[in-house]
């Protein structure tokens, strides 16, 4: 089996012209998010800010088919949360065997390649919404309202961000290499089995303030294999302690004026920059950079408020998405021997 190196995964040097727009977009677009849940005093704040990092930083162009799969995204979401939750959410059984069988579609279509934003951006909303409507007293009429509103604000915030610092030329598309049945079983499966193992975890525990760690869990299922997810898991791990400090820093240089939203606008808007030119270095994948958007996301946009700091948000995300990637990759690399004994789901490698 190959071994894995545990470097980042920077592909070039510097930014082209292309790069530097997609960081713009990026930092501005996370920026217009939480401005708006801040001044509107969202509950899901993250929703806000953590979607506009998934549509403007996973996929660097938009078009009609990114857009339908993203709005088909937030409509299966909505439904479930309010169908599915509403009538088995106090029945765990049945609960935990409809949301194998979703993760399992979702996962598919990631594996097939082109609906794999609509596969992506479902499984992680989904994640987080069943985290929110675990709480004791959680509001799921309002938890899938807001999902819908920022839903709608971030297809604004993208198109706004698209038409304000377009590409400076056009981009090749990635060739997504074909593979063969048993390697989509494999990949289905597997990332099926270690997101519902995620899913009962977090619904057994009270792991309230464990968002983070929940969506990490998921975010490094993407590569789909154990090949990619070592790698995913090490280079999130990294993104998140950078993004975690970088907040830590942050507060310390705010020190009582975190309230002031001006200044706490500004220092996101530059950390968001700064993960951004990771990001792109990084050729764009879910990767340091992205986990440190990610991470910046949910830390001032679901934790951050007046009457709240960052400082124990930020020293506990980390500690908890350390146990819990360690216990997901675990699985992770279980499930991939366990696969790879029968010819029917063997991972085969890629020509």
């Amino acid at each position: 089996m190959p071994r894995i190196k545990p470097l980042l995964m920077v592909q070039k040097r510097e930014m082209n012209a292309n790069d530097l727009r997609q960081c713009l977009r990026i930092a501005f677009g996370g920026i217009l998010g939480f401005l708006y849940c801040k001044l509107t005093h969202s509950s899901y704040g993250a929703f806000y800010v953590v979607y506009p990092m998934l549509l403007l930083g996973m996929v660097p162009v938009i078009n009609g088919h990114i857009l339908r799969q993203f709005a088909a995204s937030a409509g299966l979401v909505t439904v479930v949360v309010l169908v599915l939750h509403g009538l088995f959410g106090d029945k765990p059984v049945p609960m935990t065997l409809l949301v194998a069988g979703l993760f399992a579609l979702l996962f598919r279509e990631m594996a097939r390649g082109p609906n794999l934003l609509f596969g992506a951006q479902s499984i992680v909303a989904l994640s987080m919404q069943f985290n929110f409507a675990s709480y004791p007293g959680a509001d799921v009429v309002n938890l899938a309202l807001s999902n819908g509103a920022a839903t709608l604000l971030t297809v604004f915030i993208a198109c706004l961000m698209h038409t304000a610092f377009p590409d400076v030329e056009p981009r090749q598309p990635r060739q997504m290499p074909a593979k063969p049945a048993s390697n989509r079983r494999h990949e289905v499966i597997l990332a099926t089995t270690v997101a519902t193992l995620s899913f009962i975890a977090f619904q057994v525990m009270d792991l309230r303030g464990s968002l983070s760690a929940q969506v990490a869990t998921i975010l490094i299922l993407f590569p789909l294999n154990w090949k990619g997810a070592g790698p995913a898991a090490w280079n999130r791990a990294i993104g998140t302690l950078v993004g975690c400090n970088v907040g830590l820093l942050l507060q310390l240089l705010l020190f009582n004026h975190f309230n002031i939203l001006p200044l706490t606008a500004f220092g996101l808007w530059l950390s968001l920059f700064i993960f951004a030119r990771l990001h792109t270095l990084e050729g764009g994948l879910s990767a340091s950079g992205f986990s440190g958007l990610t991470t910046m996301a949910i830390l001032f946009g679901q934790y951050l408020s007046p009457q709240q700091d960052l400082i124990y948000s930020d020293l506990y995300r980390f500690s908890s998405l350390a146990v819990g990637v360690s216990a997901a990759l675990s699985a992770v690399y279980l499930m991939h021997h366990l696969l790879d004994r029968f010819e029917s789901t063997r991972l085969q490698p890629l020509v």
